[in-house]
């Protein structure tokens, strides 16, 4: 214990300090004695009590890659923006080291955009190989059935990876003319840690999509609600009418 650093100084270390080091912070001043430095260290202990339960979470999220641990290299897949009026289908693809418990991580409907923009980042760095296939708008009207868009762009992020998958967890589907063992798990998005990240990588790349797009193609709003027919998109379509990287199927009642 150093009883020369002020309680400011203390303040400040605990800001500074990981969540790897909290024990260590906890223990060099669980004896400090003052009010202050006590509160700061109950602050400390609330917190780890909830990294706790965070890491409970993650475990289970890990349930899948360690019923099928046998498979070196286990790729988690899954996809966002099959239903929107507007933008591209984009499919996420990602190989995490075996064991890897990354906090926070969840289905990524369920995060702030700020949350998954700093998991984006990193399941980025840590993944083994993650890669994204995006499926442009033009497809989508030229097959006119978007699970068929869907399962490109599937394909096309596994056949990116850097690293060939030996086993893919796919988020309730079976991809076709995919040769790799497949275990389609239904909301695996938020059983699975490999498709949860996959979703991430995925919606992240989407929304930056949608956020170019809006400037582009101003008056749509899609920046905010990144291609999905809210009233004020609906109205818009009314309006100003449709643009390039419209649906044409999927906005057919609108315009």
């Amino acid at each position: 214990m150093d009883n020369e650093k002020s309680i400011r100084q203390i303040q400040d270390e605990y800001k500074d300090t990981s969540d790897a080091m909290l024990p260590a912070f906890i223990d060099e001043y669980i004896k400090d004695g003052r009010p202050g430095v006590s509160k700061i260290i109950s602050q400390a202990q609330k917190k780890m009590v909830k990294l706790q339960h965070e890491r409970a979470r993650v475990l289970k999220m890990t349930e899948f890659e360690k019923k099928y641990s046998e498979y070196e290299y286990i790729c988690g897949i899954d996809e966002v923006g099959r239903g929107p009026l507007a933008g591209p289908t984009v499919a996420g693809a990602v190989i995490l080291p075996k064991d890897l418990l990354i906090y926070y991580i969840n289905d990524s409907k369920k995060l702030s955009e700020t949350r998954r923009e700093k998991l984006y980042d990193e399941i980025m760095e840590k993944a083994v190989a993650a890669s994204v296939g995006i499926v442009s708008v033009e497809s989508i009207n030229e097959t006119d059935n978007i699970s068929l868009s869907v399962h490109e762009a599937m394909r096309q992020a596994i056949d990116k990876l850097e690293v060939k998958p030996d086993l893919l967890l796919v988020d309730a589907v079976r991809i076709p003319e995919v040769t790799i063992k497949q275990v389609p798990i239904v909301k695996g998005d938020a059983k699975s840690i490999s498709i949860a990240a996959a979703s991430i990588i995925a919606k992240v790349t989407r929304d930056r999509i949608m956020v170019e797009l809006d400037s582009i193609y101003p008056g749509y709003g899609f920046k905010d609600n990144k291609g999905y027919g809210t009233k004020e998109h609906i109205n818009a379509l009314k309006t100003l009418g449709r643009t390039p990287v419209h649906r044409d199927k999927f906005i057919r009642n609108f315009v």
